[in-house]
């Protein structure tokens, strides 16, 4: 960490450094300071319209027609489900329609999102804990 923040203080050439983490709260105070970054931006849960382009990409990524599912009511049923989680849906999904010799279908990804409890049901505290410490000291990324 201090050759990090040493090569900070000391550059002399323009930088644009971009660092990510899940719990910036957890981050050493010396690192985040205001000087130290120009800004610090929050990305929360994505909301139903970013929910559906993420279920088109992950399908289309795995060789599936987005444009043959209901993507509305997947972005719906999928509300407080991050990117990772919709995209492990969309595989555990093909997983089950491959071990059942069927083709994917929007029934498929509801039993999927169904069965699964995103981070935002299990970690509900801490989750309402990093929304309260981003408020005010951050700039929404969306």
């Amino acid at each position: 960490l201090g050759a990090l923040l040493t090569w900070m203080a000391e550059r002399r050439q323009p930088v644009f450094l971009v660092a990510t983490s899940n719990d910036i709260s957890r981050m050493p105070p010396e690192l985040v300071r205001k000087g130290r970054l120009d800004e610090i931006f929050f990305v929360d849960l994505p909301s139903e319209v970013v929910r559906r382009d993420i279920f088109s990409i992950h399908l289309r990524k795995r060789f599936q027609n987005p444009e043959g599912l209901d993507l509305d009511s997947l972005a719906r049923a999928s509300d407080g489900f991050s990117g990772a989680e919709i995209e492990q849906a969309v595989v555990s999904g093909l997983y089950r329609c491959q071990a059942e010799a069927v083709e994917l279908d929007t029934q498929h990804l509801l039993q999927e999102i169904a069965s699964t409890q995103p981070l935002s049901i299990v970690m509900a505290e801490r989750l309402a804990e990093l929304r309260t410490w981003a408020a005010g000291r951050t700039v929404a990324a969306d």
